[in-house]
């Protein structure tokens, strides 16, 4: 289950990542060359989420709670926004969804 939620990690930061880079062109007044590592780190997520046993829509809907986690944290560490009582407890229910979703992979 670590691998599985480590890869879940790893798919949600590049998930992130090729999308943030767009958002900083267009809305930062970024460099229009942000689209390159935006776009290769959209294909990783893709490939990433290729790589779990599970059928998609298990992966999905699993992948979601991390998600929800990562993007938090993401607004902690990069925009400075300080996170309150309710984003953590949210995020910590939907990450607990994604373990239950994970614990019935195979039975």
């Amino acid at each position: 289950m670590m691998k599985t939620t480590l890869l879940f990690f790893l798919t949600a930061l590049a998930e992130i990542v090729g999308c943030f880079l767009p958002w900083l062109w267009l809305r930062r007044g970024g460099s229009a060359l942000l689209l390159i590592p935006a776009a290769a780190s959209l294909a990783l997520f893709v490939w990433l989420l290729t790589l779990h046993p599970a059928a998609s829509g298990r992966v999905y809907a699993a992948y979601g709670g991390v998600y929800v986690l990562t993007a938090l944290v993401w607004l902690r560490v990069i925009d400075g926004v300080r996170l309150s009582l309710f984003d953590w407890v949210g995020a910590g229910v939907a990450f607990c969804g994604m373990l239950i979703i994970v614990a019935g992979w195979g039975r």
